[in-house]
């Protein structure tokens, strides 16, 4: 049996699945082309995109916007008329010209959580431009369709639900993640039934995406079953050649063990999922990093109280340089063995998925 067609809006990828937006430099133009290319919709992380700018540091606004263009640019010459999205945090100091730029730019797909993308609609009402706003409940999806509905006579195109068991930020307290009420299978039931009443009203269907933990082509199968339209996965994509971490960034991925994956507090308030190395457990012994504010990237951060600068650390570890920072991770890691291309663990997915959806 084959897998279902993902559709948001007039774009229908061939393959349901989307490859998570991750940042810092993560995933960028080459790997979310890669991904566009071979059927998935492919993410380019909008956050802090200009930090290989020669001028980053004396010009950080032009330098953002200069490097989206580029990438996005670049990976609609790779994937040859996929189908593209910019992630963009909703807690990001330049979330809205930088969602204003990615709409000029005719980019697919706006992909936005770490908080809830209430105004995304003023820069996308108009244009080709679809939204999906990230969330971790039902909840918070019926908050973003209430006030989305009320405002701006819309609804998402599509909403993608993060589980506890994703990489990066957590929307989630460490109390919760271990919860059965707050796994991925009963998020996704939850958001269906929030969503429905607006499905009614707008007269069609919005897609939900799952995210987090997903690793196999039997994880996609088992939640196309249960109701979702579609997966993201952003752990596995780090493991290939196209990705655009360093060689070093992806021996991580490579040489991590079930115990070096870690929860830790990010300076920004909120817990994440990264792999233990030497830099976090200094951090957790109470060393404070020597830091200036690299760039004022996220609201909710306040520089004199930070151990670390979370930018600086995320932009070392893209680099390679890990002694200075640190990768942030999904809890099944571990599992990954090999560095494979884009088109060879798309191909392994759905040739595994079909089967399981027999």
């Amino acid at each position: 049996m084959d897998l279902p067609e993902l559709k948001i809006g007039q774009f229908v990828a061939k393959i349901p699945i989307v490859q998570g937006g991750m940042g810092v430099g993560i995933s960028l133009s080459t790997l979310a082309g890669e991904v566009a290319l071979n059927g998935g919709i492919g993410v380019i992380s909008g956050v802090e995109i200009g930090f290989n700018e020669p001028d980053y540091l004396k010009n950080k606004r032009e330098a953002n916007l200069r490097a989206l263009r580029s990438h996005i640019k670049k990976a609609r010459d790779i994937c040859k008329g996929g189908i593209l999205g910019v992630n963009i945090m909703a807690v990001l100091n330049n979330f809205e010209e930088i969602a204003i730029e990615a709409v000029k730019q005719k980019i697919d797909i706006i992909f936005s959580g770490a908080g809830l993308p209430l105004k995304l609609p003023q820069f996308t009402i108009g244009t080709d431009t679809k939204t999906a706003p990230i969330v971790s409940s039902g909840r918070a999806a019926a908050v973003i369709c209430k006030k989305w509905h009320k405002h701006y006579g819309v609804v998402p195109d599509a909403i993608v639900v993060e589980g506890p068991l994703a990489g990066g930020h957590l929307g989630f307290s460490e109390t919760e993640i271990d919860q059965p009420s707050f796994q991925l299978s009963n998020l996704l039931k939850n958001v269906l039934d929030a969503i429905k009443p607006y499905e009614e009203i707008y007269k069609k269907k919005i897609p939900v995406i799952v995210a987090g933990g997903i690793f196999s082509g039997k994880d996609i199968a088992d939640l196309i079953k249960a109701g979702a339209s579609g997966v993201q996965m952003a752990t596995r994509f780090v493991a290939t050649y196209e990705c655009d971490a360093s060689e070093e960034f992806k021996k991580a991925y490579i040489n991590a063990g079930f115990d070096d994956v870690q929860i830790i507090h990010s300076p920004v308030g909120m817990i994440g999922r990264a792999i233990k190395n030497k830099f976090l457990t200094d951090v957790a012994a109470g060393y404070k990093i020597p830091i200036r504010c690299l760039c004022n990237c996220l609201k909710p951060c306040n520089p004199v109280n930070a151990p670390y600068c979370i930018a600086d650390a995320l932009i070392n570890a893209q680099r390679g340089n890990l002694d200075k920072g640190f990768a942030f991770a999904g809890a099944n890691v571990y599992k990954i063995k090999e560095i494979v291309s884009v088109q060879q663990l798309m191909n392994e997915l759905v040739s595994e998925a079909k089967n399981y959806m027999k």
